[in-house]
């Protein structure tokens, strides 16, 4: 394929950002993008809007992208929309880098912006409820239930106030992983107290203070085995990436100095499987094909984005991308292969369950993290010496796994 580079990244804060809207969060992050890349809002030819919520949030729905842009004067290019739950911006990025990649222009625009956080809490949280199939509630249901059946929910450990349906399909996930490998709590709390540890370190982080396994294991009950410090938080946010081609890296002023190469991008759809065979999970299919594009595999990957909308998901994703085996994760996390300093460091940016989960801006927010980490900018959470690194980011469900995964590999 092309050489495709990523030569701008922009990001907001995220968290509670009730003095933003749309267009504002948008604008900061595009001008963050341009102005690290050293472009104007002119040299842009295409750009791709992620964003999953406005419409449920705000009635907004159709032409987001066109409303959010043309706000910070771009227009008169294509603009796609692209919603696809919170696999939504790493879909944008991969529509971005297939446009540069096809010759149909030079330079491209990903940007996801989300506004989710409300007063109204039930409005807020029912925005997931389509996040699967709504003409199979109950089937899914069941087939989830069935999953985890074995383990038994302690008394107190399910949350009386509302949070969203994709924490008892996590908590599903949890308990088969629990019954068939023997994952505990324990290292469930050990992932989230990295993430945590981790996002102390990132200034545009949700939540910037570090908290012990015992501490994550001491919040309060979501639904067994997950409790409030293992899940992502509702957010707010915005983050932005622009693609250029060969040809349009020549004529940028700062040139290859902090240009990162995409050596791979993959969106696969879920498909029925036993679910019992992982290796047919969606996201390893998605891991297997993007490593065989970039030409290398795991083993030399020096940095890791995943989504761990709950902590079972790290785990889960980290034996999907090969770097440690099936039903190894809960291990490979407790031991501490996956934290800063450790064999191969995943989510340092502190991930969805820390830096948070704005969920059309989260794959570039991961692109974001990797590129400043390649780029050897990520400060007290620096990677030594990153050269590769790998962004998972996942989205909705039918039957037993996601309905999209993204897998992106980025090089220097």
């Amino acid at each position: 394929m092309d050489n495709t580079y990523v030569v701008g990244v922009g990001m907001t804060p995220f968290g509670k950002l009730p003095q933003h809207s749309v267009k504002d969060l948008t604008r900061l992050a595009v001008e963050q993008a341009l102005d690290d890349a050293g472009l104007e809002r002119t040299d842009l030819q295409a750009a791709f809007f992620a964003n999953a919520s406005q419409g449920h949030m705000e009635g907004q729905h159709m032409i987001r992208g066109q409303v959010a842009l043309r706000a910070i004067g771009i227009s008169g290019i294509p603009v796609v929309n692209v919603e696809n739950a919170c696999a939504s911006s790493s879909s944008a990025l991969n529509l971005a880098i297939a446009f540069v990649r096809s010759g149909q222009g030079d330079v491209a625009l990903a940007v996801g912006a989300e506004k989710m956080f409300s007063d109204d809490r039930a409005r807020m949280f029912s925005t997931f409820d389509s996040g699967w199939d709504i003409t199979a509630t109950e089937e899914t249901t069941r087939c989830l239930l069935r999953l985890g059946e074995g383990v038994e929910e302690p008394p107190g450990s399910r949350s009386s106030r509302p949070y969203s349906v994709f924490m008892d399909i996590y908590a599903a996930f949890a308990r088969q992983h629990m019954k068939r490998h023997g994952t505990t709590q324990r290292q469930l709390a050990a992932v989230a107290a990295k993430n945590h540890r981790h996002s102390a370190a990132n200034p545009l982080a949700q939540y910037q203070t570090a908290y012990s396994v015992d501490e994550v294991l001491a919040s309060a009950p979501i639904t067994y085995p997950l409790t409030m410090l293992m899940c992502s938080p509702v957010s707010d946010g915005a983050a932005a990436a622009i693609v250029c081609s060969e040809r349009a890296l020549a004529r940028l002023r700062q040139g290859r100095q902090r240009a990162v190469r995409v050596l791979a991008s993959v969106l696969q759809t879920g498909s029925e499987r036993d679910p019992d065979d992982a290796a047919q999970h969606c996201t390893a299919r998605a891991a297997r094909r993007a490593w065989e594009i970039a030409g290398l595999g795991p083993r030399e990957v020096s940095v890791a984005e995943v989504h761990d909308a709950t902590a079972m998901g790290e785990i889960i994703q980290i034996e999907n991308l090969g770097f440690c085996g099936f039903g190894e994760g809960g291990e490979c996390s407790e031991r501490g292969d996956t934290t800063l300093g450790g064999r191969i460091p995943v989510n340092p940016s502190g991930g969805l369950e820390s830096r948070g989960h704005p969920i059309g801006a989260t794959g570039l927010a991961q692109v974001h993290e990797l590129v400043t980490q390649l780029r050897g900018e990520a400060g007290a959470r620096q990677v030594a010496g990153a050269r590769v690194g790998v962004a998972e980011n996942g989205g909705g469900l039918v039957g037993i796994e996601e309905a999209v995964a993204c897998v992106t590999v980025l090089a220097r």
